[in-house]
């Protein structure tokens, strides 16, 4: 299988699974506990119905709209994910050129391997730091401060792993990071060639934003549920997204945002964005999908602050139907790390193309010139 092979989600996806060592697969695909909520997030949108029109004169399609202050050219974003060298060796920068060469938003995390600097001064798209509030307040402020100095747009506070998911997979896999060398993870990279290769030859894993400060995660191997028990503040409350908010003093988001209460306090602190997402299914297992709990978060609070519908996205149609229901922008995890891993910047970029594609005929079948002429006029809820 080729990347010329891959015309969806699910393709990238088996592409990823061939070339990855199966702990850093299962990192991928994985989620807590027994992953009924990482099923449903996608499952959520087969429940809603789309309502086309036709004979609109639908030769020219709009795809852009406003988020966070800015203007992306398609209504879908890179969300931040932590550890991307690992699923490939060029991780952010392939991502973030991916990103750029579509016109929209990528982000990377305090958990990231390329440096808020290099990305600063490489990478011209509006750009998205996700801040996990750690145990050192210094730590946590010149994260900002350096996010502030290489341009970036928009601060996302994740607000929903104040402890690590229950990640089964991981425990069976054994995974950590950096990788914890034992006689069935070298089988597993032995079976894989291709990336032990790049991953022993090219530079150093490490996550560039922490280094200096922890050990954790570049010296010291460590599972993600250790990591977040160990070194994230769980004394974290509303006070300190506030504090943090006034200290960026831009475009600020609560990232993991599922109740109507929580959106209207995010209001309150003086959020400009939140991001409905349950982390893609990784850490509450049984909760709600972003998408079901988007009409009343939209009606609560959406004339106040921009909504994205985070998580489950695997179709254009996902993304119009979240946009229908009044949702700014959406944006994805998965959906383009299977396609990093299976290809670096080439996946990355053939995975956004196609989903560009995929919104444009969609729109087209719709009836819809622009993301403004979408409404729950054209949903029906089965």
């Amino acid at each position: 299988m080729r990347l010329r092979d891959c015309y969806n989600t699910g393709d990238f996806r088996e592409l990823a699974r061939r070339r990855l060592p199966s702990p850093i697969f299962h990192y991928i695909d994985g989620a807590a506990d027994d992953e009924v909520t990482y099923r449903r997030n996608t499952e959520a949108f087969e429940r809603c119905d789309l309502v086309p029109n036709v004979l609109s004169g639908v030769e020219k399609i709009d795809l852009s709209t406003t988020v966070l202050g800015e203007k992306l050219a398609m209504p879908f974003f890179l969300a931040p994910t932590a550890m991307q060298r690992l699923f490939h060796h060029d991780g952010e920068r392939a991502v973030g050129a991916a990103a750029q060469k579509y016109g929209t938003l990528f982000g990377i995390s305090s958990l990231g391997t390329v440096s808020i600097e290099e990305i600063g001064a490489t990478i011209s798209t509006p750009k998205m730091f996700q801040l996990y509030v750690h145990k050192d307040p210094g730590l946590n402020f010149s994260m900002l401060d350096r996010c502030k100095a290489a341009g970036f747009s928009s601060v996302a506070l994740t607000v929903d792993t104040i402890v690590g998911g229950n990640r089964e997979r991981d425990l069976h896999t054994g995974f950590t990071t950096p990788l914890r060398l034992n006689l069935k993870s070298l089988l597993s990279f032995a079976r894989h060639p291709g990336w032990a290769f790049n991953y022993f030859t090219h530079e150093r894993f490490e996550l560039a934003q922490l280094k200096d400060h922890v050990q954790e995660g570049t010296n010291v191997a460590v599972s993600v549920a250790e990591y977040f028990d160990k070194l994230m503040d769980q004394s974290m409350d509303w006070n300190t997204a506030e504090e943090i908010a006034r200290y960026w003093d831009g475009q600020f988001v609560l990232k993991g945002i599922m109740s109507v209460a929580d959106a209207k306090r995010a209001v309150d602190i003086g959020a400009t964005g939140i991001m409905v997402s349950n982390h893609g299914g990784r850490q509450l297992d049984g909760s709600r999908s972003p998408f079901d709990q988007l009409a009343e978060i939209v009606d609560a609070v959406g004339d106040q602050i921009d909504v994205i519908c985070d998580g489950g996205i695997r179709r254009g149609t996902h993304v119009l139907k979240a946009l229908s229901l009044g949702a700014k922008a959406c944006s994805g995890g998965r959906a383009y790390l299977y396609a990093l891993a299976a290809a670096g910047q080439p996946g990355v970029a053939r995975a956004l193309g196609m989903l560009h594609e995929e919104l444009v005929r969609d729109m087209k079948l719709m009836g819809c010139r622009s993301i403004s002429e979408l409404g729950r006029h054209n949903l029906r809820f089965r």
